[in-house]
Parts: C-alpha cells; sequence; structure tokens
C-alpha cells in the first residue's frame, strides 16, 4: 500500500504577517496532483490541519476544498486532530464525511477504532490518536498519570490490543500528534511541555508497521518507522534550512517500507544574515539574498538610523530585524533576550526566584508549584480555546 504522510498544514496561519493562504492553496494542489501522479493508495494527516482553534473563514474554505478534490480523487484520507486545532470542531460531521473517504479522527475515546483499508495484500489499519492534553483525557484513557508518556502508552495499549484481535497479516499505521524524544523542534511549535516534560519515547509505538507523526515542523526520520513529515511550509525563520517534504511510504506485504521524500513548493526562499548594517549593504556576497524572505541581525554597536528602510532598498523582503550589539558576554549591556536565549518559560521562572532572593533558586517543592502552575494555564488555555 503506498501511503502519502503529511502534517502540520496549519491553515491560516501568516509568517511575519504576511498571508500565507496561496502559498498553503499551491501546497494543497501539490498534495491532490502527487496523490493522483504517484498513485497513492492513502493520505494521512497527522494533525494541526488550522492554526487555530477557531480559524479565519478563508482557511476553513481551504480545507473543504482540499476535501472535496481528495474524495474526488477516491483516495481514502485520514487525519486527526493536533494541538493548534480544536478537536470537537474539526470532527464535526466526521460520521458523514467518512461515506465520501475522508475519515477525521479527533476524539480520543475512538483511537483505537481503526480505519481499516484494504489492498491486494490485505487489511491495513490506521489508527488516528489525536493531540492528547494529559490532564483532560488522562482519566477516559485510564492513565497512571497526568504526562504525555502516559496517556500516549495507554492510548498504544488500546490499539495493540485491537490489532491483536485482527486477522493475522494485519498491516498497522498510527498518525499521533507529539513530541517524540529524538526529533529536533523549530522555533514555531507551540509548547505542549507538562510538568516539565515535553518529549515521550519512540518506543511507546513498538508493535505497529508504521507511525506517522506530526507537531515538529522539520521532516525527519525518529527510527526507520518513527517519522515526522514536518510542515509543508515554513513558519518561522529557525526553518530557514529546512528542505520541506512529505513522506511517500509503500508499505508492502509483510510490514516492511521503503521511504522516499516528495519535495514541497516553495513560495519564496528564507535567509539569515547578520553583520554591521554598511557591509550588509555592501557586500557583493549578500546580492543572492535579495529575493528571500529575510531576517537580518545587527551587530552594530549603536543602533543606525532607519535600519529597515535602508534594507529595504537592496532586500526588499526583509521580515525580521534583530538587533544584536557585538559584546563580551559579561557585559551589562548585553541584552534580556541574550541572556534569555535557549532558556524555558520554567528555567526563567526560576532564575527570578533566585534573582528576587539574591542567588538562592527554588527548591524542589516550589519547583513542583512552578511547573504546576504553567500546566494549570496551558490546560487553561487549551480548554477556553475549544469552548470559544
Amino acid at each position: 500500500m503506498r501511503i502519502l504522510h503529511t502534517s502540520d498544514w496549519h491553515l491560516g496561519r501568516s509568517f511575519h504577517r504576511v498571508p500565507m493562504l496561496d502559498a498553503q492553496a499551491a501546497f494543497l494542489d501539490h498534495l491532490v496532483r502527487t496523490v493522483r501522479e504517484q498513485a497513492v493508495d492513502a493520505v494521512v494527516v497527522a494533525g494541526d490541519v488550522y492554526d487555530r482553534a477557531v480559524p479565519p473563514l478563508s482557511a476553513v474554505q481551504l480545507f473543504d476544498d482540499a476535501l472535496h478534490r481528495l474524495a474526488d480523487a477516491g483516495v481514502p484520507t485520514v487525519m486527526i486532530s493536533g494541538n493548534h486545532d480544536s478537536a470537537r470542531r474539526l470532527g464535526v460531521g466526521a460520521g458523514l464525511i467518512a461515506r465520501a473517504g475522508i475519515h477525521l479522527r479527533t476524539d480520543p475515546d475512538h483511537c483505537a477504532t481503526p480505519v481499516v483499508l484494504r489492498d491486494t495484500d490485505g487489511d491495513v489499519a490506521f489508527y488516528g490518536l489525536p493531540y492528547l492534553e494529559p490532564a483532560l483525557v488522562r482519566d477516559g484513557l485510564g492513565a497512571a498519570r497526568t504526562s504525555h508518556e502516559a496517556v500516549l502508552a495507554a492510548a498504544m495499549d488500546r490499539v495493540r490490543a485491537d490489532l491483536a484481535t485482527r486477522p493475522d497479516g494485519t498491516r498497522s499505521v498510527v498518525l499521533a500528534h507529539a513530541f517524540v524524544a529524538g526529533g529536533e523542534p523549530s522555533d514555531s511549535e507551540r509548547d505542549i511541555t507538562v510538568g516539565g516534560v515535553a518529549a515521550v519515547p519512540a518506543g511507546i509505538f513498538d508493535g505497529v508497521d508504521y507511525t506517522a507523526l506530526g507537531h515538529l515542523h522539520g521532516c525527519q526520520t525518529v527510527t526507520e518507522r518513527v517519522r515526522y513529515s514536518g510542515s509543508p511550509l515554513a513558519y518561522s525563520f529557525s526553518e530557514h534550512a529546512h528542505r520541506k517534504t512529505m513522506w511517500l511510504i509503500d508499505l508492502a506485504s509483510d510490514g516492511s517500507l521503503t521511504a522516499d521524500r516528495v519535495d514541497c513548493p516553495v513560495p519564496r526562499p528564507l535567509a539569515r544574515i547578520r553583520g554591521g548594517i554598511e557591509e550588509l549593504l555592501e557586500d557583493p556576497a549578500h546580492e543572492r539574498h535579495r529575493d528571500a524572505w529575510l531576517e537580518v541581525t545587527l551587530t552594530d554597536p549603536a543602533r543606525p538610523d532607519e535600519p529597515m528602510a535602508r534594507l529595504l532598498e537592496r532586500f526588499p523582503h526583509t521580515l525580521s530585524l534583530v538587533f544584536d550589539p557585538e559584546r563580551a558576554a559579561e557585559d551589562p549591556l548585553a541584552s534580556y533576550a541574550q541572556r534569555l536565549e535557549g532558556r524555558d518559560d520554567h528555567q526563567v521562572a526560576e532564575d527570578f526566584v533566585a534573582h528576587v532572593r539574591g542567588g538562592s533558586g527554588p527548591s524542589e517543592r516550589e519547583r513542583t508549584v512552578l511547573r504546576a502552575a504553567f500546566d494549570d494555564v496551558r490546560v487553561a488555555d487549551t480548554v477556553g480555546e475549544v469552548s470559544r
């Protein structure tokens, strides 16, 4: 069976205030064309179809058009909700839409109810695990703890139990939206840390033939059978070196697989350049970036006059301007952003406690309280988005 694995469309998202709807439409054109040209048997979409719980109407229309075109192509599609989606909104009409071959899996209670597709070699069971917010699904799944690892493990126990009841030779595919250990994050993914831990071990997915992951925006192989497709478009300058692709998976009768990458259209290249403003404006080596979306970091000791206006004359697609004067790390004028670089919210909060106490950081009990506070805020935000 030939499977096309994609994820993280983030329909409705912009890139540094540049609307991306046309680029997203071009990607979906490419997706449908690939389905037809590559004789794809099934499409899997591993979450974050939309960029937010209540997407703009233009994004909904684009999604609706994509569903109609996939249905017209006669190729079954299985998709799950991600942490950016409203699971309940995305899943509206799922039973009716399934009659057209579009299978939406947004309810954690149904994670062990597969979409079973058949080819000349037999059955392939597709299990959709939507994004599992631990505090909201722990009880329903009977998980031992409130953590990503615990709820995913509980969901996968259900999957393996169902798979054991299937006829011998049934192959299996799991769709999941999670941060799996070994994956490389970028700046554009929303933090899903719970209790100070975001990643789960890849071994959670043992026992299935292929795991199609979503959430991280770089296309990557965690193990031979566990892969991220990544987002089809770049949504942050941290992705400037990404090759945006989909996975084309050929799943053989014995469960072995081959994987090839299918490149996605690039609306405009991304680049990051750094230096003093005069050097950036005059050096011929930078001419190759004239047509790129650009993030410019200026290292001048003093902020130049009208830097963005001057840069736009040479680089008309400059979108982001960062000031990072070259100073010694111990310089008291080093920027606040420099001091926070690479530190997550928990570490920043702990640093603040140490600062106001004159150097004494939080105790382990206080760290637990801080982590719980961050978790409560994130869960409240998630519930608030869905209930709007």
